[in-house]
């Protein structure tokens, strides 16, 4: 007799943990607001890149689809802006390096990912049901299914799961997000041998990410402003024509990551779909929603965990808690997935996102001075670079040289013979 499992909600974690379970034999229905075409054809809807771990978890579920087309990104770069060099005249760079990751990461298009992913579990008999489900839905469908899975992070349903002050800094947004694809990016003249994602600090006003990726018309890139709320890069919110959007990016590059924008001034827009704006306040919630009936349902990825993206790791946030969910799931066996259950599945993965959780607030805020240090010595010691480059992989090796100043001056000493 086989299990039936319902997963709402078709992004990383939602797709990958269904897809997975269809392998192990579960009958699987998933839900999702929207068809692949309507994916494929619709709004971009986040920036992504995913590390060695992430790829790892697709691979071994043989979803890797795209990995021979998308860009390898085997570096990871910070750049600095000198404090106050905007104004007037260009800005310059403080600090400028390229670490190198030990596994490549790559980038796709969630549009392309998503509908190629949602149409394969269709076609391995999924049964897919295109419908945005409210509470009241899911109140029916848990009588029905052995487990519910919440994976859609947006609208009704997330607000089934109370949020988790203890673990939630922040109340307000704590910056402003602005996406935009475009084809015609130059290589950056540092490494023009190899692709790297790279991360320009602009202090006291915000963040741009410019990372390779694989869209539905190819090879593109991807430029990303992060903006402090009310500085200088919180300028997206009324505009809603996409060629605006472009040029108020550039604009911005122009002004403030000027390295930047010298690779960007032939740039052009994937499609008119490319460019994306919005913010919301990181959060931690319960993982255990519960439903006007009294039944229960399991949050996943960013509905129970959603980081701001500074610092990458949504998607692959999302491929790890698909890939500890399923292997909870698989573990119990013929047992009933009681609330016990589900909240023992979330801390499994809470194993690994808190300390995502942890450094990415930490990132969110003006770097204490050791921090800044370490990025600085990082200019100069090639394993330092290296090191912080592959924290994106691994977050948690951040406890070992980043947050307490002791421990980054014993760290920096290694490297120097000090």
């Amino acid at each position: 007799m086989s299990r039936k499992i319902l997963v709402v909600g078709a992004g990383q974690s939602g797709l990958q943990l269904a897809l997975g379970l269809q392998t192990q034999g579960y009958e699987v229905t998933l839900m999702s607001n929207r068809t692949a075409d309507e994916i494929r054809s619709g709004r971009v809807m986040s920036t992504q890149c995913m590390f060695h771990t992430a790829l790892q978890h697709e691979r071994d579920l043989q979803l890797n689809f795209w990995e021979s087309q998308a860009p390898r990104i085997e570096g990871l770069g910070v750049s600095v802006a000198a404090p106050g060099s905007h104004a007037p005249g260009p800005t310059q760079r403080a600090i400028d390096w390229v670490g190198r990751l030990d596994g490549f990461a790559q980038s796709v298009d969630q549009r392309v990912k998503m509908a190629g992913w949602m149409e394969t579990f269709a076609q391995r008999g999924g049964q897919l049901v295109i419908h945005g489900a409210a509470v009241s839905d899911l109140d029916y469908f848990s009588r029905t299914y052995d487990l519910v899975l919440v994976s859609a992070g947006k609208g009704e349903l997330v607000s089934m799961f109370g949020r988790d002050a203890q673990r939630s800094p922040y109340t307000e947004p704590q910056r402003a997000l602005a996406v935009a694809y475009v084809h015609g990016m130059g290589v950056r003249p540092e490494h023009p041998d190899f692709d790297a994602v790279r991360c320009n600090l602009v202090p006291g006003v915000g963040e741009l990410f410019v990372m390779p990726t694989l869209t539905t018309s190819g090879r593109a890139d991807i430029l990303f402003w992060e903006g402090i709320p009310g500085g200088p890069l919180d300028a997206f919110k009324g505009v809603k024509d996409p060629s605006e959007h472009l040029a108020l990016t550039l604009e911005l590059m122009e002004k403030f990551t000027p390295w930047e924008y010298a690779r960007a001034t032939k740039v052009e827009l994937t499609d008119a779909n490319g460019t994306l704006a919005g913010r919301y306040a990181p959060t931690v919630r319960n993982p255990i929603g519960r439903l006007p009936s009294g039944g229960a349902v399991l949050g996943v990825a960013d509905v129970v965990v959603a980081n701001d993206p500074i610092t990458g790791q949504g998607s692959n946030s999302a491929s790890k808690c698909a890939a500890a969910y399923l292997a909870a799931i698989v573990e119990r066996g013929d047992k009933p997935f009681d609330e016990e259950w589900m909240q023992s599945a979330f801390d499994r993965y809470w194993d690994t996102a808190q300390h995502v959780t942890k450094w990415t607030n930490t990132m969110l805020q003006a770097p204490p001075e050791h921090v800044l240090n370490l990025i600085g010595a990082a200019g100069q010691l090639q394993p330092a670079a290296d090191r912080f480059a592959n924290g994106f992989n691994d977050p948690s090796d951040f406890e070992n040289f980043f947050y307490e100043p002791e421990k980054t001056a014993a760290y920096l000493g290694s490297l120097t013979g000090q």
